[in-house]
Formats: C-alpha cells, sequence, structure tokens
C-alpha cells in the first residue's frame, strides 16, 4: 500500500495486488457466499462448503507465509478481502477472522517450529478450521477470574485440562483449539498459560450451540475439559504467558472485526441508496427528501471514517513486524469506531427503508443483528474504551 501525500492531502493508493484480493473475493462474496446467507442465517447451518472453497482460494490464512500453508499477503490485503466477504455474510467474515488472526496469528507469532508445522499449517491452508477459547461462563472482560484449570502432573510430562469454556467461535467444526486456562490460579493474569488442543482426543467434548441474535451461520459453543491431557510440547509459549499470548493476539484479531463491521455498514449503506433512488413517495424519490439526504451523508462520512481508522491499524500492524511495538491503540480504535459505525448504519439504513427494512424479505434486519456482536466480542466498546485511555495517559 503506498502513502503519498500531496498538495490536496493524504492519498492511500492500493497496490495493484490489493486490487486483485478485493476483486477476487468481491466476486466470490457475490456469487458464492450471498446467494446463500439467507438460508445459513434463517437454518443457522455452518457453510462449510463456502468455507472451504474460502479456503482454497487462500483467505483462510492471508498473512501467513506460503511455507506454512498461508497465501503470504500483508494486513491491508487480509482486511479487504474480509471487508468483501462479510458485505455478502457477516457469519462468513467472522469464520475466517478467527482462523486468520487469533488462531494462525498465534502461532505464526508463538509457535515452535515443531508447533507451525503440526497445528498452523493445516489450518492456514483451511485444511481445517481453527478456533481459539479465553471466555468462560463467569470470566468475560476480566480473564483473570477463570476457573479451569491445567495441572502439571508429577513426572512433568504433561498438563491435565479440566473445566468449561463458552462463547468459542468455531468450535462445533474446529479440529484445533488454542485454549487459554489457569496453571498458576493465585497469581491471577499471571497464571494464565497456552495450550494447542486437538478436538480428536481423549477428555475433549462439545458442549451446547449457542442460539445468536447474528451472524447465526458462524459456529459457537461451549467446549468441555475432563482430564484432558496435554503433552509440554503443546504449550504455547512459557508457562504463565498465555494472559500476554491472548492480549497480543487480540489487537489483530480487533483489526479483523473492524474490516467485519466495515462490509457489513457498506452492505447497509449500498442497499440504501439503491432504495432512495427508487422508492417513491409524494410524487418523487425519497433520496430528495432532506432528512433522507442527511442520513446518506452521514453513512458515507462514518464509513470512510472507518476504513481510514482501519487501514491505520493495519498498517500499525505491518510496522510492527519490524519495530515489535505493540498496535493495541490504532486496532481498539478502529474496532471502537468500526462497530459503532455498523450499529448506527444499518439502523439507519431500516429507518430509510421503512417497514420494508424490518421486514425478513430484505437483507436489512440481518445486517442489523449481525452488527450489534461487533460491539462486543473481542472487548467491548466499553473495554476499547479503557484500553484507549489507559495507553493514552500511561495507565497500566
Amino acid at each position: 500500500m503506498a502513502i503519498n501525500v500531496a498538495p490536496e492531502g493524504l492519498n492511500l493508493t492500493l497496490t495493484s495486488e490489493h486490487e486483485m484480493i478485493r476483486q477476487a473475493a468481491r466476486k466470490f462474496a457475490q456469487e458464492r457466499v450471498a446467494p446463500i446467507a439467507p438460508h445459513h442465517d434463517e437454518t443457522g447451518e455452518f457453510p462449510i462448503e463456502t468455507v472451504r472453497e474460502m479456503g482454497q482460494m487462500g483467505f483462510m490464512g492471508i498473512e501467513i507465509p506460503e511455507e506454512y500453508g498461508g497465501a503470504g499477503m500483508d494486513t491491508i490485503a487480509y482486511a479487504i478481502a474480509l471487508e468483501e466477504i462479510s458485505k455478502a455474510c457477516a457469519a462468513h467474515g467472522v469464520v475466517m477472522s478467527v482462523n486468520n488472526s487469533l488462531y494462525c496469528n498465534a502461532l505464526l507469532k508463538f509457535g515452535t517450529e515443531e508447533q507451525k508445522q503440526a497445528y498452523l499449517v493445516p489450518v492456514a491452508s483451511g485444511e481445517v478450521v481453527g478456533a481459539y477459547s479465553l471466555t468462560e461462563p463467569m470470566s468475560g472482560s476480566d480473564a483473570a477470574t477463570m476457573k479451569s484449570r491445567a495441572v502439571l502432573n508429577e513426572a512433568g510430562t504433561h498438563y491435565t485440562i479440566n473445566g468449561v469454556k463458552s462463547w468459542v467461535s468455531n468450535a462445533p467444526v474446529a479440529r484445533y483449539i488454542l485454549l487459554f486456562t489457569m496453571t498458576a490460579p493465585d497469581q491471577g493474569h499471571k497464571g494464565i498459560t497456552a495450550f494447542m488442543i486437538d478436538t480428536e482426543k481423549p477428555g475433549f467434548s462439545r458442549g451446547k450451540k449457542e442460539p445468536k441474535l447474528g451472524i447465526r451461520a458462524s459456529a459457537t459453543s461451549e467446549i468441555h475439559f475432563q482430564d484432558y491431557e496435554a503433552p509440554l510440547e503443546d504449550m504455547l509459549g512459557e508457562p504463565g504467558m498465555g494472559f500476554k499470548i491472548a492480549m497480543t493476539v487480540l489487537d489483530a484479531g480487533r483489526i479483523g472485526i473492524a474490516a467485519q463491521a466495515l462490509g457489513i455498514a457498506e452492505a447497509a449503506y449500498e442497499a440504501s441508496l439503491i432504495y432512495a433512488r427508487e422508492r417513491e413517495a409524494f410524487g418523487g424519490p425519497i433520496g430528495r427528501f432532506q432528512m433522507i439526504q442527511q442520513k446518506i451523508a452521514d453513512m458515507k462520512t462514518r464509513i470512510e471514517a472507518t476504513r481510514l481508522l482501519l487501514y491505520n491499524a493495519a498498517l500499525a500492524k505491518m510496522r510492527s513486524k519490524e519495530s515489535g511495538e505493540r498496535y493495541t491503540t490504532e486496532a481498539s480504535m478502529a474496532k471502537l469506531f468500526a462497530s459503532e459505525t455498523a450499529m448506527w448504519v444499518t439502523t439507519q439504513a431500516i429507518q430509510i427503508h421503512g417497514g420494508m427494512g424490518y421486514s425478513k424479505e430484505l437483507p436489512l434486519e440481518r445486517y442489523f443483528r449481525d452488527a450489534k456482536i461487533t460491539e462486543i466480542y473481542e472487548g467491548t466498546s466499553e473495554i476499547q474504551r479503557v484500553v484507549i485511555a489507559r495507553n493514552e495517559l500511561g495507565i497500566r
């Protein structure tokens, strides 16, 4: 991505490679995903065929080097592709986001070579699906209160894991899961350790599938551990390093959710443009009325501001590979503004459509339901404001 400062202002120019990924993702999203989105939203059925196709196209491991099964592209390409997929179906978008940002990104950054070969290659290539598990029934924003436990055996060869994790995206279909659990409860968040979980091993089981308001086609469930044995080589990082890994990975995850939210907002906005031009009332198209024009102007402005914050966060992540610096503030600002924009734009879109916007005959009500979760998962809007403010104030 080229950044040029001209007399008229800042100009962000996508490379030909970025344009190619946008066109490929848009074509796939509109031809393969959009037609089936209403069915999968209504039934809650996981879209396994199109998810596999996303893997074949390289969308499930966009930033992962080719040697580990990925497409070897940059964060801007990832954001662009995820935006286009989410415009067609936000449920497909979150499956792609979890796989890329939370699972693959963690293994690439913190995994050993053996772990990358065993757990990264098959997921980045789209052969199987990955998941990320931090939340528990009584532990959401406050990860230090988690009740699940991993206890090292006397011989020091493996950890025995017990407990329940909740709201695990991709869990019902995931082969491998990145798990965060307590190994030293008396140390609070410094006692959290990360493990790679093979869902086909004894001691692992899937719990109830969540009946969600939106992104209904994405599979979300509880997962249960009963004397699950994790060998030492399946620990990601060192003991007690889990919280650092979880928070570092969430920086990347928030870029993914910002891209998803942008896609949802764009879909609602584009539908509103068409409706405002075609729907007639009082002798002409409703787009001639100033109140409709005000909504269109504000929607467009917020969407473009979101895009700039998203690209700024993506560029910060790309710079961090060289500098090693965190991009927490940039990611949180992008996620906060994008998610609230998606919720606001979809609300305005329904208002523009009137009664038809409230009907399931049009996708507006799906966009509205899908948008809400972007303000909640991977850090609520309230948590994003805390993160941004503390970083600015220098509070730790």
